[in-house]
C-alpha cells in the first residue's frame, strides 16, 4: 500500500542524470503548499556522516539550517529560486509550526511496525517523511501548551518520540543528508492545494497505543 501511495505522486522533476531536482520540490512546498522552507547546511564533503556546520558533534548532519538561519524560511518563490540556484544540492528544510505542519517522529523500525498496526486498525495518516534512522508523521500545527497537556494526560510516552513544533525544523524529500536520503514513506496524495494532515492528539494516541499493543521497544535515540 505504501508503495502504491508513493507512486501516485510525481512531486519532483528529474535531471538528465535521473536524480530529482531539489529546486522543483522546494518550489512545490513553498509556492503551492505554502510551507516555509530554506536550504539546510550541507554534509561535510570529506565525510557524509559529518556536518558542514562548525559543530563537530552535530547530531543531525546536513539536515538543519545554518546560514541562513531558521527565521529566514519563506514561501516566496523568488527567494527559493535564488537559494537553490546558488546551492542546487542543499537539503530542503521545513520550518515547522505556525501555518506549516508540525511533526511527530520516532525511530524507523518502531515507526514501521506502528504504522502497520495502525493500518490494520483503519487509522488515517497524512504524509510520513523517512530517513534511514527516523520517520516523521506530519500533523496539524499545535502549540506547546497543547502538546504539554496532551503528554501530561498520558500514563506513558516513549522517550524516543520527538516533537517538531513551533520553532522546529524537519528535512524534506528528496534531500540528501549526512544521515542518508530523505524520502516519502507515505507520499502526499495528489489533487489538493496542500496535503491533509491529522491532529497531533490522534497521532500521539494512536502511536503510543500501537507501540504498547505490539510490544515494540523504541530505543532512546
Amino acid at each position: 500500500m505504501r508503495e502504491i501511495l508513493g507512486r501516485r505522486r510525481r512531486l519532483l522533476s528529474q535531471r538528465s542524470d535521473g536524480r530529482p531536482e531539489l529546486i522543483g520540490a522546494a518550489l512545490t512546498y513553498a509556492t503551492q503548499w505554502q510551507w516555509p522552507v530554506l536550504p539546510g547546511v550541507a554534509a561535510d564533503p570529506e565525510g557524509r556522516n559529518r556536518c558542514g556546520c562548525p559543530d563537530p558533534e552535530c547530531t543531525v548532519p546536513g539536515a538543519h539550517p545554518f546560514d541562513p538561519g531558521l527565521l529566514a524560511a519563506t514561501t516566496d518563490g523568488r527567494m527559493v529560486r535564488w537559494w537553490w540556484g546558488n546551492r542546487p544540492t542543499a537539503p530542503i528544510v521545513l520550518a515547522t509550526g505556525g501555518k506549516a505542519p508540525c511533526a511527530v517522529s520516532l525511530p524507523a523500525l518502531p515507526a514501521a511496525r506502528a504504522l502497520d498496526a495502525l493500518d490494520s486498525m483503519g487509522m488515517r495518516f497524512g504524509p510520513v517523511v523517512a530517513s534511514p534512522a527516523r520517520w516523521a508523521i506530519l500533523v496539524k500545527p499545535y502549540s506547546m501548551e497543547q502538546l504539554g497537556e496532551l503528554l501530561y494526560a498520558k500514563d506513558f510516552v516513549p522517550g524516543s518520540l520527538r516533537f517538531h513544533g513551533e520553532g522546529g525544523y524537519l528535512a524534506l524529500p528528496p534531500s540528501e543528508t549526512g544521515q542518508g536520503e530523505i524520502r516519502w514513506e507515505r507520499a502526499p496524495l495528489p489533487g489538493s492545494a496542500s496535503p491533509w494532515v491529522p491532529d497531533v492528539e490522534a497521532v500521539v494516541d494512536a502511536v503510543v497505543e500501537a507501540l504498547t499493543r505490539t510490544g515494540v521497544s523504541a530505543p532512546e535515540f
